[in-house]
């Protein structure tokens, strides 16, 4: 990868004083990145732009910039860096008034009128880098209102599904804010697919690809070796997801109907008074012959103070697929914790698969989730069925 290596060859110019070296991310979930940097002992500041704000096309990109604030490079491939130092540092360019970027005026920005999408994404931009997450309704807003101006607007659009997304990972999350996120990103994709950005964000929640990229095989042996230094690993806010690892894909089977939990459906439904849920589908919509990955949640409801009971059977889900469609396993099992009682956020991700014959127009599939959940400290514990609804799209 890109950063060891500029480490490697800033470090004694960092040293000395003759540069500076500040990373920029643009994932997503910027704290996976900030693990890396851990493990590879990299002391650069570290900036996070999940929506892509410098509008970039590919990554990773390094970019020269003098102390005048002027871009020298960019683009600079990783055999300049054994060179950096004659071909940049070492160089004298005129010296100019360094650019000053004042903090802009939310309040003032938030009266003005947005009348065009550029005008409606730099105020959703502005609230993204300056109002912290405390604003990121008033971001999704803004972009909102970009891609209501303009529908073709492929920034809009992909900076709706960042922000969508980012609200999702936080406690002011709606159960939707997900799948609208990835919606928004496929229209990204459609409406401008060269954009590597865009098709990975897409594709890091979606089906394994035929040649999946290894994107973060690296975690385990970085939290090993953070260990083995008596270091404590940086925490994940979300951890990557089956299609983010470079690891085989499971051949999709029939679902298997003969030990289902509760095949009558005689057991009591949860409607969310214990366990909150909700399903995304990406994509929403597939060719026939091709797979959708289905991401499940279950949430605690904590204001009843709901638990998982782990001394018994762990939460399950069966699908009651249409003819001729499978599912890549079957049942689909969340294991339990080793506490006896927990509240963690418990999910699954599986991938279904519609048949070569499919007709197009939309799917419903149904199916159900069985757990055992407890009420309150050494209340009633219940074993309780939730009912869950998938819809996808046959194009």
């Amino acid at each position: 990868m890109d950063v060891p290596v500029w480490h490697e060859a800033t470090k004694e110019l960092r040293r000395r004083g003759k540069v500076e070296v500040v990373a920029i991310v643009q994932d997503q979930h910027p704290d996976r990145d900030r693990l890396f940097l851990q493990w590879k002992q990299v002391d650069w500041p570290v900036l996070a732009d999940p929506m892509n704000i410098l509008n970039l096309e590919t990554v990773p990109i390094t970019i020269a910039v003098d102390e005048s604030g002027i871009v020298q490079f960019t683009e600079l491939p990783m055999s300049a860096a054994k060179t950096i130092e004659q071909t940049f540092v070492d160089q004298k360019y005129d010296r100019r008034d360094a650019p000053v970027v004042p903090k802009p005026d939310l309040r003032a920005l938030a009266r003005a009128p947005r009348r065009t999408a550029a005008d409606a994404i730099a105020y959703g931009d502005a609230v993204a880098v300056w109002g912290g997450a405390g604003h990121v309704d008033e971001a999704i807003d803004a972009y909102r209102q970009a891609v209501r101006l303009d529908a073709q607007n492929a920034i809009g659009h992909f900076r709706l599904g960042c922000a969508l997304r980012e609200r999702y990972d936080c406690a002011a999350r709606r159960s939707t804010d997900f799948q609208e996120a990835v919606a928004q990103w496929d229209r990204a994709v459609e409406l401008e697919p060269n954009r590597y950005i865009y098709r990975r964000r897409s594709q890091q929640y979606g089906p394994r690809l035929e040649a999946p990229a290894a994107l973060f095989d690296w975690i385990p042996t970085a939290r090993a070796e953070v260990k083995a230094r008596g270091e404590t690993p940086l925490p994940l806010i979300v951890e990557p997801g089956e299609s983010e690892f470079d690891s085989p894909a499971p051949n999709a089977v029939p679902l298997r109907k003969s030990s289902e939990s509760d095949p009558q459906g005689r057991l009591r439904r949860d409607q969310g008074e214990f366990i909150a849920m909700e399903t995304t589908v990406v994509p929403l919509a597939v060719k026939p012959g091709e797979q959708a990955r289905v991401h499940a949640t279950f949430r605690p409801n904590l204001e009843r103070k709901a638990h998982w009971n782990n001394s018994v059977d762990p939460l399950t889900i069966w699908l009651n697929l249409p003819q001729g469609w499978s599912v890549d396993r079957a049942p689909i099992v969340i294991p339990n914790v080793a506490e006896e009682v927990s509240q963690e956020t418990r999910s699954a991700q599986f991938q279904i698969r519609a048949p070569a014959n499919a007709h197009a127009g939309q799917v419903k599939i149904g199916g159900y989730a069985t757990y055992y959940v407890c009420e309150d400290v050494g209340g009633v514990c219940v074993y309780r069925r939730r009912d869950i609804e998938i819809s996808m799209s046959i194009r």
